[in-house]
């Protein structure tokens, strides 16, 4: 199944498409806030017009006129050579030019969803290309992905294949782009568009998101903002390396591609065969970045998030509490403490299995999925025994794509690793980790098994936490031909598509993290399968405000894994009271990543406290509309943001100092997405302060509030021995009865 079938098993609200006569050209594709026009006249380039807010049919109509005749759709290379192209390809001849004309338009609806398909062909070649549009309009949200089909009886070479294209018209156009590195990802910035090649890749074949982002925001009236501007949001939605591109050439205006990374992976196209590239996902806002987001959550939690209406438990990981010294005892004693605290779940992170090479470390067991009795005398059975005891869920860690060079797997079926022919591997963490051959087959089965033998042996495992610490370092397949060593990377992604496919198909229900090094799989293209994604190993509370405000941009708050973690923290030794790093963790999904045996019994009795008002808030984070209110990238010393349900008669408002400073004047923060006519009380959650806040407990409309906003103290009210230079305040927002 590729990418583009994923998106086919979710259904869509029915979007407004019309198509004209082909003689009257304009095509007009709606969401409901949004438009895109293309020239679609037979025997010409398929040309586009028009993408903004939503346009009557009256408009659209004289578009040609308002705003010239457009941009190629879809440009393809060869005729004319100097501009940036979306697709390229030699033909059996040698002849590297393509002339794709509109052949016809097409529509039909799929499972509530309407496809308009634009049907190009080649004037001479046996070449078909389908440029599609799938709308979802109450979320806003649209897709495009092209077929490219080879009709003649010899292989072509495929050397460009973008998803999509759209031309920007130039001005003041800013972009917003995320890169960094494991512990510090999804960094934020943006500046504006100059002239030449702006070029964001990914080359890692496995970690997609670790360095680079492929999600990006296109403003157009400037520095971006909340609520003002008119801007683009775009999501490529694949697995695997990737290519955004945009090219501001000498006329002032932009053009933007995304799609597969091509290099070192062109593309042999077999008779009769077609390639489908990965969906390019676009949402339009007039009002700002903060539209963009509510619109990719929603579409997010409805089509492209495994179980995106299931409330996400509350659990306890195993990792930083004991990392690979897992044993019987401290898994009891951690399943007691988290069921105590009121937690749902305990997750038995890396450490549990290997018996000829046992997992005591990061070099050693990958692959050989048998627990380790040593640690484990009654097995994974007598953990699960132990959870129901405490009345919570089990679940557990496995990393399936990866073997070491100390397994049993490894030394049985050394063929089955990524490695180029004549060379030695290049290996990874622990200098022994190898990544295995997804184009296989064989190693497809073997990767499915893993999960199917645990859940079939296990049925009661209620979570899986699915690693993948490694990048394809070195380019080879021992699988594939000699000739198609250029698939690698795109056969590892298909491979790794069928196999969660077919997990799935069998364990519909099962919990799934999407966790590699941390945020390395924060994608749409790996989310259809994954309940939830790690954001990073960085569980820091200071820096995953910053973390998880840049993720929140694209991705939802329901999927966002936020834990509580111990201080001194484990990453950056900063020391931060538990009140902080409990409202950070709260404003996600809520977790823990701590050995509670190390916590005091004070910070014990609080985490059980805001345990039970997550509980409480809980449908209103994970379900709720986000207002991202005070950036920490506007260095204002303050951070703060709230969460909104569809009634607007709940919201939650977090609030975060950044710095400390003597006499520092902090701004006051207006809220945001309210009902200005409603009535809301307003109560604190985990106060820890000796006297409520002045506005505990009274009630201030909806206007007022995101008008004014609440004067928050700058410290917390405490004896002078427990004061800190953290504040934070999480406020609960409900309308008067």
């Amino acid at each position: 199944m590729n990418c583009r079938s994923i998106t086919l098993l979710f259904a869509a609200i029915v979007s407004i498409i019309t198509v004209t006569d082909l003689a009257a050209r304009n095509v007009k594709i709606d969401t409901g806030n949004s438009s895109i026009i293309l020239d679609a006249e037979k025997g010409k380039k398929l040309r586009h017009l028009y993408y903004g807010s939503k346009i009557s049919q009256a408009d659209a109509a004289n578009i040609p006129q308002a705003l010239g005749k457009g941009n190629v759709a879809y440009p393809d290379y060869g005729m004319i050579t100097l501009s940036e192209t979306a697709i390229a390809m030699t033909q059996p001849d040698g002849n590297m030019t393509l002339d794709l004309v509109v052949d016809n338009v097409s529509t039909r609806k799929d499972n509530g969803s309407d496809i308009t398909s634009f049907i190009l062909k080649d004037t001479y070649y046996p070449i078909v290309v389908n440029v599609n549009y799938r709308t979802w309009p109450e979320e806003n949200v649209m897709e495009t992905w092209v077929e490219i089909t080879n009709n003649g009886k010899k292989n072509v070479t495929l050397t460009k294949f973008a998803s999509g294209h759209l031309p920007i018209r130039g001005g003041d156009v800013w972009l917003t782009h995320f890169y960094g590195n494991a512990k510090n990802e999804a960094r934020m910035e943006s500046s504006p568009l100059e002239h030449g090649l702006k070029v964001i890749k990914n080359r890692s074949g496995v970690r997609n998101s670790r360095y680079t982002h492929s999600e990006v925001l296109l403003s157009m009236d400037g520095k971006p903002a909340e609520d003002v501007g008119r801007v683009i949001g775009a999501a490529l939605e694949y697995n695997g390396n990737y290519l955004v591109k945009i090219d501001t050439d000498q006329s002032n205006n932009h053009y933007f591609f995304s799609g597969i990374n091509e290099e070192n992976s062109q593309y042999k196209l077999a008779p009769g065969e077609t390639f489908a590239t990965p969906p390019l996902a676009l949402a339009w806002s007039s009002n700002g970045t903060g539209e963009i987001s509510r619109s990719f959550h929603k579409w997010a939690r409805k089509y492209k998030l495994a179980n995106g209406d299931r409330e996400r438990k509350i659990l306890l990981n195993s990792w930083e509490g004991v990392y690979f010294k897992v044993n019987e005892k401290e898994m009891a004693n951690m399943m007691k403490s988290i069921s105590d605290m009121g937690g749902e779940l305990f997750v038995m992170d890396d450490g549990w299995f290997g018996v000829k090479h046992p997992r005591n470390n990061g070099s050693a067991g990958l692959g050989d999925w048998t627990v380790d009795t040593r640690k484990l005398p009654n097995g994974i059975d007598g953990l699960i025994k132990e959870a129901k005891k405490n009345g919570i869920s089990f679940g557990i860690w496995i990393e399936p794509e990866m073997t070491n060079t100390k397994s049993e797997l490894y030394e049985k079926h050394p063929e089955y690793v990524i490695k180029a022919p004549n060379r030695e591997p290049i290996t990874g963490r622990g200098k022994t980790q190898l990544v295995l051959d997804l184009a296989n087959p064989k190693v497809q089965d073997i990767v499915y098994n893993v999960v199917d033998t645990l859940l079939t042996k296990y049925p009661e495992i209620d979570y899986i936490k699915w690693d993948a610490n490694m990048d394809i370092l070195n380019h080879g397949s021992q699988y594939l031909t000699n000739d198609n060593q250029s698939h690698l990377y795109i056969e590892y992604e298909k491979g790794l598509r069928k196999v969660l496919d077919r997990i799935r198909s069998k364990y519909p229900d099962v919990t799934i993290q999407a966790c590699s090094a941390g945020g390395g799989r924060v994608n749409y293209g790996f989310l259809p399968w994954f309940d939830e994604y790690w954001v990073s190993d960085n569980t820091d509370a200071l820096q995953r405000i910053y973390l998880q405000w840049g993720i929140s941009q694209f991705f939802p708050a329901i999927g966002m894994a936020s834990h509580i973690s111990a201080s001194p923290n484990h990453q950056t030794h900063r020391i931060i009271p538990i009140k902080y790093r409990t409202d950070v963790a709260m404003s996600g999904r809520l977790g823990m990543e701590i050995q509670p045996d190390n916590m005091t019994a004070r910070e014990k009795e609080q985490t059980k406290k805001a345990i039970a008002e997550y509980k409480t808030i809980r449908p209103i984070v994970q379900f709720g509309d986000l207002y991202r209110l005070l950036s920490p990238y506007d260095d204002k010393g303050v951070a703060s943001l709230m969460y909104v349900n569809d009634n607007k008669d709940k919201a939650v408002f977090y609030w975060w100092k950044l710095r400390t400073f003597a006499n520092d004047l902090l701004p006051l923060v207006p809220m945001d997405g309210l009902d200005p006519e409603k009535i809301y009380t307003i109560r604190e959650l985990n106060r820890i302060d000796r006297k409520p806040l002045p506005f505990e407990g009274k009630s201030f409309s909806g206007r007022f509030l995101m008008e004014n906003g609440l004067e928050i103290p700058y410290n917390h009210d405490l004896p002078k021995e427990e004061q800190t230079d953290w504040s934070s305040r999480v406020l609960y927002l409900e309308t008067t009865p």
